[in-house]
């Protein structure tokens, strides 16, 4: 980074004064989340470094994520394929691991796959199949996880499983041999903030325990809660929390 003492009155040295102000507030927004994280852990009797942040870096530009990652966050989160294929790309000199957080189409995923560590929107069992068979011919030796996505809101909007369809096709899931199923993820419904999206993320505990008895595994893993709602989901257990526009915030400007 440039020292600010030595910015100038010349356009590039404005511009540079303009990316050191960036940083800090990238760097300030990247302590306060943690915070939030550490505190959020500790009203709820857990441990902070049970909970993993996910970055989520869609449409901002690329020197934003690498600055974001000297910041020291490692675990980056994508909605769209494509630009985690450009981004994965861009920084392959970075130490960073990569995170599908959307809606994944079947059309995307051979290329994707080998791209990340995890997929928290595996929404159907069609799609699970799908990557089961791809990891399987593109003999992968490490294939990412996945979480299986529940519409804990029953909202038309938004894709995933509902409770009863997922505990119907736990056969079907525990036959998955290649794709290892960690746990489940949700969203609150649009409107639903803080306090009042916990319920929702309560639903998803109670049925990863359930569905982990039923298929007689382990599911560590729950990916809840996003900017406006992760204290309440680390409250309710969540081990991935998916933040973005509170990283983000005020860096442009």
């Amino acid at each position: 980074m440039s020292d600010p003492n030595n910015v100038g009155s010349d356009p590039v040295s404005e511009m540079a004064g303009l990316a050191i102000m960036n940083w800090q507030r990238l760097e300030a927004n990247v302590q306060r989340v943690l915070e939030r994280i550490s505190e959020a852990a500790r009203r709820s009797n857990r441990k902070p470094e049970e909970i993993t942040l996910v970055a989520v870096t869609k449409r901002h530009p690329v020197e934003w994520v690498r600055a974001l990652v000297d910041c020291g966050v490692k675990v980056l989160g994508e909605n769209y394929p494509q630009e985690l294929w450009s981004k994965a790309e861009e920084l392959a000199d970075m130490p960073v691991t990569w995170h599908h957080i959307g809606h994944l189409q079947g059309n995307k995923a051979k290329r994707t796959l080998p791209l990340v560590r995890m997929f928290h929107g595996v929404d159907s069992l069609k799609l699970l199949l799908s990557l089961d068979e791809l990891a399987s011919s593109l003999d992968l030796k490490d294939p990412p996880a996945v979480c299986l996505q529940v519409n804990t809101s029953a909202e038309a909007s938004k894709h995933g499983w509902t409770a009863e369809s997922l505990l119907s096709d736990a056969d079907a899931i525990v036959d998955v041999k290649r794709i290892p199923v960690v746990g489940l993820m949700t969203m609150a419904p649009l409107g639903a903030e803080g306090e009042a999206a916990r319920p929702y993320f309560g639903q998803l505990r109670e049925l990863r325990d359930r569905f982990s008895e039923t298929i007689n595994r382990s599911l560590p893993e729950l990916s809840m809660g996003m900017t406006s709602d992760f204290e309440a989901a680390i409250a309710e257990g969540a081990t991935l929390v998916r933040v973005g526009s509170a990283l983000f915030e005020g860096v442009g400007t």
